[in-house]
């Protein structure tokens, strides 16, 4: 064995995000397995209030792929009970609710995770631009019966710093593509398995550690399940390992009947 082995192409660990209060890219960790806190500021019970927890959900996530432990938080706000349920319902995870953290626990890192043009705030921000819903009289935009799946691939195809249009064709299209990538998945499954390639790994991590750049995940996805060269075994844990960001469900039909 070299003295010096070469580490794997997906060894980087460093996730960067975009402090919007200087523009510049600072690291989410800066000490390594230091806690990270992140306070996230929704202002309300609608569908910019959900996206802004959502962004914060694919943070904390994306800390936890890296080996950092973090500590979330949701502060202020109204309806807040209404939020946590819709929340819940698109797969994020739950916040702690404290009024009144300005003690802290000591740790290496604050984040806070706002709607853009919001009310200042100490420690890195990261801005969230609204999401405009086609169907302003539901708190999220939908008809009752969109799948929350849906809602969650809709908005996680624009990066959290451009405004998001929630309208019939952007959900259509986030319809299909899940149901699609669902049943390839539960396909793909019957199959032996084999590892993520290390460039799929290194280009998925690439994406997700550059200011949670999802939309660029979703496209290293897309190409995943038409490069004709890699076996069905490794699409499949491709999309498993992906969907640990992603929160999708992307497994959801493994064992259903074709």
């Amino acid at each position: 064995m070299p003295a010096c082995a070469r580490p794997p192409a997906y060894a980087r660990l460093v996730l960067r995000i975009i402090d919007a209060r200087s523009g510049e890219p600072v690291d989410a960790a800066p000490a390594r397995r230091g806690l990270t806190r992140v306070e996230v500021h929704a202002p309300g019970f609608d569908t910019t209030g959900l996206r802004v927890l959502l962004v914060a959900d694919l943070l904390v996530r994306t800390l936890e792929l890296g080996g950092t432990p973090v500590w979330a938080l949701l502060t202020g706000g109204r309806q807040q009970a209404e939020l946590r349920a819709s929340a819940a319902a698109l797969g994020i995870r739950p916040f702690e609710d404290s009024p009144d953290v300005s003690a802290g626990l000591g740790e290496a890192q604050v984040i806070h995770v706002a709607v853009e043009g919001g009310s200042a705030t100490d420690g890195v921000r990261i801005d969230v631009a609204p999401a405009h819903p086609e169907n302003p009289g539901t708190p999220d935009g939908t008809d009752a019966g969109t799948d929350p799946g849906v809602l969650r691939l809709a908005l996680l195809t624009r990066h959290h710093s451009a405004p998001a249009r929630l309208d019939a064709a952007a959900l259509d299209e986030a319809r299909g593509t899940l149901a699609r990538w669902r049943g390839a998945v539960a396909r793909w499954a019957r199959l032996p398995s084999r590892p993520v390639p290390d460039e799929v790994r290194r280009r998925l991590r690439d994406a997700w550690e550059d200011d949670l750049d999802v939309p660029r995940v979703l496209d290293v996805l897309r190409h995943v399940e038409t490069e004709p060269e890699l076996p069905d075994g490794a699409r499949f844990e491709t999309y498993a390992y992906a969907d640990r960001l992603l929160g999708l469900d992307l497994t959801r039909d493994l064992g259903s009947p074709s």
